[in-house]
């Protein structure tokens, strides 16, 4: 199994970030906005593409990183073995006006503010609500290890 890489950004906005809800039959969950990176593509072009896609933020919004690096990989007794390299990086939309979000991708079902004592009770894939919590604009890199995707 050959890992894909996938990379995406915390974003920020009036203290809060912002998560995009994606669903599988019986389950929510919400990841940080972004997406696999194609043959060629460097990291931050394919992050301005993906969130294009996403959010509808087709401006190159200035990010710093990366800012932390997860490997997610599905259990081996899994049905389809699955291992994604996240590369994370950050990005400020204080400013902006987010009702123009909106998503091109067919997978996204919307979007949401989270504070960070809200990120307890979500579904996050990778599951960095720790990371998150204590993270702030600045930091050095953090390798997060390898997390089990559910």
């Amino acid at each position: 199994m050959e890992p894909r890489i996938r990379v995406s950004a915390i974003l920020r906005w009036g203290g809060r970030m912002l998560l995009c809800r994606h669903e599988k039959p019986g389950r929510e969950y919400w990841l940080l906005p972004g997406g696999g990176v194609n043959s060629g593509e460097s990291l931050v072009d394919a992050l301005h593409r993906e969130l294009a896609e996403e959010i509808g933020i087709d401006d190159d919004i200035p990010v710093e990183g990366p800012v932390a690096i997860v490997d997610s990989i599905s259990p081996v007794r899994s049905f389809a073995p699955k291992h994604v390299v996240h590369i994370i990086f950050a990005g400020d939309l204080t400013g902006r006006s987010l009702e123009a979000v909106k998503s091109e991708d067919g997978a996204v079902r919307g979007h949401r503010l989270f504070a960070i004592n809200e990120l307890d009770g979500v579904v996050l894939h990778p599951p960095i609500q720790r990371f998150l919590t204590r993270w702030q604009p600045g930091d050095p890199v953090v390798y997060l290890g390898a997390l089990w995707a559910p």
